[in-house]
């Protein structure tokens, strides 16, 4: 997993996050509200729930951003977490330790490099599934927004 995990606010603008997500060369952000996880911010979500909608770069975080937070506890077994990623669809989780708080990012290609194609392989097939709730129609064609 990443542990220097940069963090967008509800309040900045979609162009401060992609900004963070160049800057780091990620996909995505954790965003918090003080100490408390709140949402991610993606790439994906700039582009379709934003721009897509006609949303400027002073659109915030906050009104794009995926509520539903999906997470893994660090000290999950790492076969578990890539099952969990096929079923639910999704590429990267937040990690939390037992006190729930953000400790790094996991994603598909740390699986990949730590523990071999197989988990990543099987996790993959899952979330390319078409459809699901993490798809931006939320799997039955209705906006998630």
């Amino acid at each position: 997993m990443t542990r220097d995990v940069r963090l967008a606010s509800p309040d900045d603008t979609i162009q401060d996050a992609a900004r963070i997500m160049a800057e780091i060369d990620a996909g995505c952000l954790p965003v918090s509200d003080g100490d408390r996880l709140v949402g991610m911010i993606t790439d994906r979500d700039i582009a379709v729930r934003a721009v897509a909608e006609g949303h400027g770069p002073d659109c915030r975080v906050g009104d794009v951003m995926t509520r539903e937070i999906r997470y893994c506890f660090e000290d999950e077994d790492t076969d578990e977490i890539a099952q969990n990623m096929a079923d639910q669809q999704i590429r990267r989780l937040p990690v939390l330790n037992r006190e729930k708080r953000l400790v790094g990012i996991l994603s598909l290609g740390d699986i990949a490099f730590t523990d071999g194609k197989d988990p990543a392989g099987e996790a993959l097939t899952g979330i390319s599934r078409p459809g699901g709730l993490h798809s931006q129609t939320g799997g039955d064609g209705a906006a998630r927004f």
